[in-house]
């Protein structure tokens, strides 16, 4: 069918919601708009929807969310009675139609007969999955966008075990989304009526009080000055109230929380992108930390799932680190004050994804403990966690990715960034009562493991044409042709596509032990990396790139030379 008879279809819907008619009437002769919105349906990915929102199947808006709730209720309902009575639990942050999108999906859960529980108020996606696993539900939704602008919004749908639902389940899932023809068919109950008959429940703060009582499991031990400056920023979104109450609960009261950025604001007013990983999200922070000569500054995303941070130097300037840098330094803390304490198990096991950096691998082996590589996406550290807690072989202690995501305390199985941030400020603490900063800290690990970086190049490449260079990219980097003009000796071929590992020199290969992924990854001679992969939820394709140099300035000369040689490569096949 063509994006015209669908659209048609659209406007010539009757019933259609007040805002999304009026929106489809105002721009119907823009055709690239309308083509956009149609040409495709919003895909149902490995853990939901992510999208602009607006009118059209492929937009966010109530249709489109209806019809992945009725998706998932369809798998909810072939797993059987118990799934459907044990229910679902439903948050949302602080996004345009957030609440909105949370009362629809319980609405249609209860018209499938599933009960709901649905937060009264913007709750973070680290509480959400808490909440599964405390209420024992069947599953868990959250509408997020996490760090995208303003006009998107999402649906992300999790497990029985509290994290992000497996690829199994997401592909079942997506069959049953895909089914559903007709969008406006799916039905909904009245919110009136799902209370009536005990299938929706609202909560309130006790989940949050049992999250904080949780959070001191993972307190650093030992007495120490807890007189640390903070500036925090929730950036617009859900996180401010967990975030306060969970650096209190660990004894942090010297807190200053940026005043503009406090309350929830769909629109990120004070921001150009609601993302801590990005220097810029913390330009209202900075002249907050100068005024009360903060030792850190922390800001998370909006529905606190990510931390980002700031260090205040000797010179009196505040330096930006990477999640990468954030990561090894939470992994050095935990693991040295568990040794300390001599409570680090036999068989602890930390988890990284592929793209995150190998100075992780350097402090683990310090310590004799296990690192776990996955695929890109927490959802890969959770299933590990998951299968330690079944088989008791192995002993979780700390997850993490490069894009800010952390993860202690596994009554949790998703990033969280409440934790993260409490951890990073005992760490900061630690250090300062020794006279330091982190950044010292991060400087003697450098000293003792090399000076490990990392580079992140993000094209964006929106609509259909987008996709094709997408496609185009990905096709090329997998061709002997690119190995052959490369300007740089690539010793490692791994394509998580098929799984296969190729050893250049010698001609070998062998099996990756991980799932198919539509991603590359290439080591060179000097064991510099780069991995290239499309997002799984937005219109961009990611290059990563890692290197290992005796000092900063040989780091920095791998680096720069790694990313203008792939990133070369990138420019000819976009501008052809």
């Amino acid at each position: 069918m063509s994006w015209k008879v669908e659209a048609e279809k659209w406007l010539n819907q009757e019933e259609l919601e007040e805002t999304l008619k009026q929106q489809l009437e105002l721009e119907k002769n823009n055709e690239k708009l309308m083509e956009d919105s149609f040409y495709r349906n919003l895909s149902f990915g490995t853990a939901g929807l992510r999208g602009e929102l607006g009118f059209g199947t492929n937009r966010m808006n109530i249709y489109t969310v209806r019809k992945a709730a009725q998706g998932l209720a369809a798998y909810i309902k072939g797993c059987g009675d118990e799934a459907a009575q044990r229910g679902v639990v439903i948050a949302y942050d602080s996004r345009h139609q957030s609440p909105e999108f949370g009362l629809e999906v319980a609405k249609v859960l209860g018209n499938n007969g599933i009960r709901s529980y649905l937060f009264s108020k913007l709750q973070p996606t680290p509480l959400l999955s808490f909440a599964v696993r405390e209420l024992n539900t069947f599953s868990g939704v959250v509408i997020t966008a996490s760090h995208n602008p303003a006009e998107y919004n999402g649906f992300k749908v999790y497990g029985e075990d509290g994290g992000q639902v497996a690829l199994e389940a997401a592909n079942e899932i997506t069959g049953h989304v895909e089914s559903i023809e007709d969008l406006f068919s799916v039905e909904v109950k009245d919110e009136s009526l799902l209370a009536d008959e005990g299938l929706l429940t609202y909560l309130g703060d006790d989940l949050s009080e049992r999250y904080i009582d949780q959070l001191h499991n993972i307190l650093i031990e030992g007495n120490y000055d807890k007189n640390l400056s903070i500036v925090y920023s929730p950036l617009h979104g859900a996180g401010g109230e967990l975030v306060c109450k969970g650096l209190e609960a660990a004894g942090f009261e010297n807190v200053t929380v940026v005043a503009e950025q406090a309350n929830p604001d769909p629109d990120f007013s004070t921001v150009e992108y609601p993302n801590p990983e990005e220097s810029k999200a913390f330009d209202l922070a900075l002249p907050y930390g100068r005024k009360v000569n903060a030792d850190i500054l922390i800001a998370t995303d909006p529905d606190a799932d990510r931390m980002g941070l700031a260090v205040l130097n000797k010179d009196g300037d505040y330096v930006f680190l990477t999640g990468n840098q954030i990561g090894a330094l939470l992994l050095s803390t935990l693991l040295e004050d568990m040794k300390s304490q001599n409570s680090l198990p036999d068989n602890g096991v930390v988890i990284k994804s592929i793209v995150t950096s190998e100075l992780g691998q350097a402090i683990a082996d310090r310590y004799d403990v296990k690192m776990m590589n996955v695929l890109t996406g927490f959802k890969f550290i959770s299933e590990e966690i998951e299968k330690f807690h079944k088989t008791k072989e192995s002993t979780f202690l700390f997850g993490y990715e490069e894009s800010f995501g952390y993860l202690i305390g596994d009554f949790v199985r998703d990033k969280d960034a409440v934790q993260a941030s409490v951890l990073i400020a005992e760490a900061a603490a630690r250090y300062k009562e020794k006279g330091l900063t982190l950044l010292d800290g991060l400087d003697a690990l450098y000293d003792e493991f090399g000076y490990y970086q990392e580079a992140l190049e993000s094209l964006t490449l929106k609509g259909k044409s987008g996709m094709a260079e997408i496609e185009k990219i990905m096709t090329y980097f997998g061709t002997t042709k690119f190995l052959n003009e490369f300007p740089q000796t690539i010793a490692v071929s791994e394509d998580y596509s098929t799984g296969e590992v190729v050893h250049h020199e010698t001609g070998t290969t062998h099996q990756l032990d991980l799932p198919k992924s539509n991603v590359l990854k290439f080591i060179t001679a000097d064991n510099s990396w780069f991995c290239i992969r499309p997002s799984g939820t937005e219109p961009k394709i990611k290059f990563y790139f890692g290197v290992k140099g005796e000092t900063k300035a040989k780091s920095d000369t791998l680096i720069i030379d790694l990313r203008d040689a792939v990133m070369q490569v990138v420019k000819t096949l976009t501008t052809e």
